[in-house]
């Protein structure tokens, strides 16, 4: 494959940045199978970033030639107060992690899964860990906060200001040349991009994908980053300690319809719409073209092969929100058929799952 198809797979949406292409280029052009990581704190159950949008950009990686490592971060979990802190509860939501990777259709043999408690085993880590923070500045770990999905004014343990050590020593750790994760982790991978070379490592590449927008819309910023726009996207991410705004692998038909006809979609309005959204970047990534059903009085079924034309549509008022809505439900419901079955058919995967939906779930 050439470098051009290389840098289109990992460059195309939902990546939204990347730091820097002119790196990516060199990298590629230098490296056959460059090591990229995308890391998750297990904490409660999966919603469709987790399983469908992060699939996506999985996807793109591994055909695009990387060696590519899923980091269950069970630590950084625990140190986030996720589970109650309780690392054995992680653990089980970790394992069911990897089932909906599974029933979300990741080759996981294509992949490597890396438990952050097995890097911890390790002194070396510690001894990296210590050095990332003596080169960086109190100030500069409580600006690194909002990787935490928290504000600096919300630090309430000692042990959260180990949080950004620990990431960026991961990054070094798992020889990752990329670091495939999502906007609200760019503070920790910037960090890394500056610390990485005065260490004797390198300077990873960062590509930072989107945040899929919660059911409520924008939620306004909230002093995640400087910059207002990116700051919105952030804050409005969907949020699994939200339950009414977000769509669960495990939500039925008819809760997926509940949800997505509360869901925030002004009528001729694209920009803040969740509902427009998850068809720019879940149901046409995935299923190539969307078919609105509806009567013939109301202008009959009309098939969309990109979201452009469906956008166009929308913000001329030729498509009612209603329609939107409708077929946005019924996609989204096809796509997480298949997740849903795994979790009915497969023992282990309905144990864990039952674990994990009996947890209370936090912030």
């Amino acid at each position: 494959m050439d470098i051009e198809r290389r840098l289109e797979l990992i460059m195309r949406q939902p990546t939204e940045e990347v730091l820097t292409p002119e790196e990516l280029r060199t990298l590629l052009e230098t490296e056959s199978s460059p090591v990229a990581y995308d890391g998750f704190e297990p904490s409660g159950l999966a919603h469709i970033p987790f399983a469908l949008l992060r699939a996506i950009k999985l996807r793109d990686m591994l055909e695009a030639g990387c060696r590519f490592k899923l980091l269950l971060a069970d630590w950084h979990a625990a140190i986030n107060r996720k589970m109650g802190g309780d690392l054995e509860k992680i653990r089980k939501v970790g394992e069911y992690f990897v089932e909906v990777w599974k029933a979300s259709g990741i080759d996981t043999s294509r992949v490597e899964i890396v438990w952050a408690s097995d890097l911890a085993s390790d002194r070396d880590y510690w001894r990296l860990v210590i050095e990332v923070l003596q080169n960086t500045t109190l100030r500069r770990v409580l600006r690194c906060l909002p990787i935490m999905g928290r504000k600096e004014g919300e630090l309430q343990e000692a042990a959260q200001m180990l949080y950004p050590g620990m990431q960026v020593a991961d990054i070094f750790k798992l020889e990752a040349k990329i670091c495939q994760l999502g906007l609200d982790q760019r503070r920790a991978n910037i960090l890394a991009r500056e610390l990485g070379p005065k260490l004797g490592f390198w300077k990873p590449v960062a590509v930072h994908h989107h945040m899929l927008m919660g059911l409520e819309g924008p939620t306004g910023p909230k002093g995640l980053e400087e910059e207002e726009n990116l700051d919105i996207q952030i804050s409005s991410k969907m949020s699994k300690s939200i339950p009414e705004s977000s769509i669960f692998v495990h939500d039925d038909t008819e809760t997926i319809k509940r949800k997505i006809n509360n869901a925030y979609c002004p009528p001729r309005q694209a920009t803040g719409n969740p509902v427009l959204e998850y068809c720019r970047y879940i149901i046409f990534p995935l299923k190539q073209t969307i078919v609105v059903e509806r009567p013939a009085k109301y202008g009959g079924e009309i098939t969309y092969t990109d979201y452009p034309s469906l956008e166009k549509d929308y913000t001329e008022g030729k498509l009612h929100p209603l329609d939107l809505k409708n077929t946005v439900a019924r996609y989204l419901d096809e796509l997480l058929t298949p997740i849903r079955k795994w979790f009915e058919t497969n023992h282990h995967a309905k144990e864990l799952y039952e674990f994990v939906r009996s947890q209370e779930i936090t912030r």
